[in-house]
C-alpha cells in the first residue's frame, strides 16, 4: 500500500481494520537487517472508551496514552507482568481503539508472537513503518485451503456479558 492509503486505512474503526489485517504480513527487521515476515492469522478489535474490554474504558493513563494518539502506531503493553501484547492503534486521533495481533502463521498466542519476534516496550508508540523496524505488508487475503472465522474475544470475561460476547475476534483456520 502507498503511504497515503496506509494512513487512511489506520483511521478506520478497529472492527473494520481487524478483519482486513488477516492474510497480510507482519514484518520485523532484526539484527543485521534480516526481515522476518509472518502471515497474520488472528486479531481482536478493541473499540473505544465504552468498550469495557478495552484499556481505554479506564480513561487515559500513562499506559494507554498511545491509544489516544494518532492511528498507525503500535500500542505495546505488558500483560500479567509476563507477556508483551502487540496492538495497532486505529480510528481518529483522540478516539482510543486498537487491534490486538493475536497470532501469525506458525505462532498462536499474542505472548508467543511477541517473544518469537522479540517485540517489547521499545515499540510502544512507534509508527507501523519499515523505518521503525515493525510494519505490515501485503493485502487482505484468505489463502487457499483456509477459511475466515469470527467469534467472541478471548480472556475478557471481566468486561461483562455484553462486551465479552461481542464478536470482535477474527481468525483464519485451515480447512
Amino acid at each position: 500500500m502507498e503511504k497515503g492509503k496506509i494512513e487512511q486505512f489506520w483511521q478506520k474503526p478497529a472492527q473494520v481494520v481487524a478483519p482486513a489485517l488477516l492474510g497480510r504480513w507482519l514484518c520485523r527487521r532484526g539484527r543485521g537487517g534480516k526481515v522476518t515476515r509472518l502471515r497474520i492469522i488472528e486479531v481482536e478489535a478493541y473499540c473505544g472508551p465504552r468498550d469495557r474490554a478495552s484499556h481505554a474504558a479506564r480513561g487515559m493513563t500513562p499506559r494507554t496514552r498511545v491509544m489516544f494518539g494518532p492511528p498507525g502506531v503500535w500500542y505495546v503493553y505488558l500483560c500479567y507482568g509476563v507477556h508483551w501484547m502487540l496492538n495497532l492503534v486505529t480510528g481518529p486521533q483522540g478516539y482510543p481503539s486498537a487491534v490486538l495481533v493475536r497470532g501469525v502463521e506458525g505462532v498462536v498466542g499474542p505472548g508467543r508472537l511477541t517473544r518469537r519476534l522479540k517485540i517489547g516496550k521499545a515499540f510502544d508508540g512507534q509508527a507501523c513503518t519499515s523505518g521503525a523496524g515493525l510494519w505490515i505488508e501485503g493485502r487482505e487475503e484468505t489463502p487457499m485451503g483456509w477459511r475466515r472465522r469470527r467469534g467472541p474475544r478471548i480472556g475478557v470475561d471481566y468486561a461483562g456479558k455484553y462486551w465479552a460476547g461481542k464478536h470482535y475476534r477474527w481468525w483464519l483456520e485451515a480447512e
